[in-house]
C-alpha cells in the first residue's frame, strides 16, 4: 500500500512540474513575440536641411556615439533637397561603413544629394507622401555642371544603388535625364522623381510608414531602447557659418568692416564688425572640421604682420601679412573653387568702399593721420624758407666788396649779401635797394 501511495505520490509531482514547465515555456514565448527587440539599442538621427560640411561634421559625431554605445541599429530621418555633392560623398561613404544596420526613413523629401545618401542604407522606408530623386548635378549660380562632373555624379549614383543591392538603372535616371522611363512619368529629358509605390515597385523601398512608431514596429523593434540625437549648438551655428551662400558675406563684412575702420577716429563699430565676422568664420570652420591649427597659426601671423608694416616701412610686411591671411581661408575652406569666389567678392566689396571713402573722406582721418605726413610748410600758415627783407626795399648804403655781381654791403650798420643788376660795382661805392626777392637783395650804384 505504502509503494502504492509513493508512486502515486511521485506521478502527481512529475506531472505539476511538467504542467509548471509547459506555463513558464508560454509565458516565456509570449513575452518573446510581444517584445521585439527588448534589450536592443535604436539611434534615431536625423538628416535635414541642406547636405554641408556642417551636417558631414554632426552625423559623423552622432554616428561614433553610436558604436560607441553599442547601438544595434541605426535610423536616419530623411528630409533634405540636397546640397553639396563632396559632403555627399563624404556622408556616403560614412553611412557604408557602419557596421550595425541601418535604415533611411524618407520622412518629406531626400532629392539631391540627399538621395544619393538614402541608398547607403540597409533598408529604405517611405512616409506615403515623400518623395526620392531629382539628382542632377547644378552649379552654386544654377547652372548645369560641365560634363565632367556630371560624369562623376552619374557614377557615384549607380555605385550607391549597387552597394546596398539595389537596380543602378533607377539612381542613373535620377542623375541623368538623357534616360527614358516614361513609366514613371520620367521620359526622356526629365530627371526620375519616385513616391511610395513606385519605389516599392522598383525595389527602392522596403516599406511605408505613417511614422516612426510604425518604422520600429516593422523593422521589428518595438520594445527596443530608443535615442534620439540632436545638433548641439555649436553646430547649428556652424552649419549656418559654412553655408555657401554665408560665407562671402562673412568675409565681405570682415574686410568692409576693416577698411571703413582705417577712416574711422579710433578703434569703433566698423573694426569690431569686421574681427567679430572673421571670427565667426573660423569659428565655424573648426566646429565643422574645415580649420585645424596651421590655419589658426597662419591667420594670427597675417595679423602680427599687418601690425607689423604700420611701424616699418617698406610695405613688404603688409604685403606678407595679407598673402598669409589669404592662405589661411584657403586652408580652411572645403572648396578651393568657391573659396575663390568668396574672396574675389570680398575684394571687390573692398575695392569699391575703399575708393568711395578716399573720395569723400581722403587720408586726413583714421589710422592714415597717424602713417601718412599731412603738415606742409605753406607760407599762409606762417611757414617760410627764408627771411624776406622788404623792409630794405630803396634803401640806400655802401659796398663791403665789389660786386662781382655779388658782395656784401653796408645798410644802417647791418651787413647784407646783395648782388648787382649785373654790372661790376667797385667797392666803398654808393648803392640803392632796387628789388627783393626773398633772400635776394639786388642793389643798383648810384653814381653822384
Amino acid at each position: 500500500m505504502l509503494s502504492g501511495k509513493r508512486g502515486t505520490t511521485y506521478i502527481m509531482m512529475i506531472a505539476v512540474i511538467f504542467l509548471t514547465f509547459l506555463t513558464f515555456s508560454d509565458t516565456f514565448g509570449t513575452r518573446t513575440a510581444s517584445g521585439e527587440g527588448a534589450g536592443n539599442t535604436v539611434y534615431i538621427i536625423p538628416i535635414e536641411r541642406e547636405v554641408e560640411r556642417g551636417l558631414e561634421a554632426f552625423l559623423s559625431r552622432t554616428t561614433t556615439e553610436a558604436l560607441e554605445a553599442g547601438a544595434d541599429h541605426i535610423i536616419f530621418e530623411i528630409d533634405t533637397p540636397g546640397g553639396r555633392v563632396d559632403s555627399a560623398g563624404q556622408i556616403g561613404g560614412l553611412i557604408q561603413s557602419l557596421e550595425i544596420p541601418t535604415t533611411a526613413y524618407i520622412v518629406n523629401e531626400a532629392l539631391s544629394a540627399g538621395s544619393y545618401i538614402a541608398l547607403f542604407s540597409d533598408t529604405i522606408f517611405f512616409n506615403p507622401h515623400a518623395t526620392m530623386g531629382a539628382s542632377g548635378v547644378i552649379n552654386s549660380d544654377g547652372t548645369a555642371a560641365d560634363e565632367k562632373a556630371q560624369s562623376a555624379w552619374l557614377e557615384q549614383m549607380r555605385s550607391a544603388a549597387e552597394s546596398t543591392g539595389r537596380d543602378p538603372l533607377y539612381a542613373a535616371a535620377m542623375a541623368d535625364s538623357s534616360i527614358d522611363l516614361p513609366e514613371y512619368d520620367a521620359p526622356e529629358g526629365k530627371f526620375l522623381t519616385i513616391g511610395p509605390s513606385d519605389a516599392l515597385e522598383i525595389g527602392y523601398a522596403d516599406g511605408i510608414v505613417n511614422d516612426r512608431v510604425e518604422l520600429i514596429a516593422e523593422l521589428g523593434l518595438s520594445e527596443a531602447s530608443i535615442v534620439e540625437t540632436e545638433s548641439t549648438i555649436a553646430e547649428e551655428v556652424a552649419r549656418f557659418l559654412t553655408n555657401p551662400v554665408v560665407i562671402p558675406i562673412l568675409l565681405s563684412v570682415a574686410s568692409l568692416g576693416l577698411i571703413v575702420e582705417l577712416y574711422s577716429p579710433g578703434f569703433g563699430v566698423p573694426g569690431i564688425m569686421g574681427l567679430v565676422s572673421l571670427l565667426l568664420f573660423f569659428y565655424g570652420h573648426i566646429v565643422a572640421g574645415l580649420a585645424g591649427m596651421e590655419a589658426i597659426v597662419l591667420l594670427l601671423l597675417g595679423i602680427i604682420l599687418i601690425v607689423a608694416e604700420l611701424f616699418v616701412p617698406g610695405g613688404i610686411l603688409g604685403f606678407l601679412g595679407i598673402g598669409a591671411i589669404i592662405g589661411s581661408l584657403f586652408l580652411s575652406g572645403y572648396d578651393i573653387g568657391h573659396m575663390s569666389m568668396s574672396i574675389g567678392i570680398a575684394f571687390l566689396v573692398t575695392l569699391v568702399a575703399a575708393i568711395i571713402l578716399f573720395r569723400r573722406i581722403g587720408m586726413d582721418k583714421g589710422i592714415f593721420r597717424h602713417i601718412i605726413l599731412k603738415d606742409s610748410t605753406k607760407t599762409e600758415l606762417g611757414y617760410v624758407s627764408s627771411v624776406n627783407r622788404l623792409e630794405l626795399l630803396g634803401l640806400e648804403g655802401e659796398t663791403v666788396t665789389p660786386l662781382r655781381p655779388s658782395g656784401i654791403g653796408l645798410f644802417e650798420n647791418e651787413r647784407i649779401d646783395i648782388v648787382s643788376e649785373g654790372s661790376f660795382i667797385e667797392k666803398n661805392s654808393i648803392i640803392k635797394v632796387v628789388k627783393v626777392e626773398g633772400a635776394r637783395v639786388v642793389v643798383r650804384e648810384i653814381k653822384k
